[in-house]
Parts: structure tokens; sequence; C-alpha cells
């Protein structure tokens, strides 16, 4: 992830809104974050993954829901 991308990310997340609050009490704001770093993680390389092979793109795409379905 790129300096830039992290910074779109932590605004995207509304992290920057809990600046004054300690970071124990931005448990949802965190999370919200990495989750939304995950996700845009799995779409960048299913995305590579397609541009590649087709069948590749078949298996990753059954490992992709694979991982989404735990959640």
């Amino acid at each position: 992830m790129t300096k830039e991308e992290y910074i779109k990310l932590f605004h995207e997340a509304e992290v920057n809104l809990v600046a004054f609050k300690p970071v124990f009490h931005c448990d949802d704001e965190l999370r919200k974050m990495v989750e939304m770093a995950i996700e845009k993680e799995r779409e960048a390389i299913e995305k590579r993954v397609m541009e590649l092979d087709e069948t590749m793109a078949t298996r990753v795409n059954v490992i992709n829901n694979a991982i989404r379905a735990r959640g």
C-alpha cells in the first residue's frame, strides 16, 4: 500500500475524525480501516490475476469466495 493509498483510506474510514480520542476508544474506526485495506488488497490481487490467466482467475475466485465467507 502506498502512502497516498494509506492517506486516502485513513480518511475514507474516518479515522481522521477521532484525533482527540485515546487510541483504545477508536477500535471501530481502526477496525474499519483495516477491513477496508484488506478488501482493497483482495480486489487488487483479483484484478491482477484476472489479467494473467483465465484458469488461474477461476481458481482465485474460488479461493477469494472462501476467504470472504470466513468474514
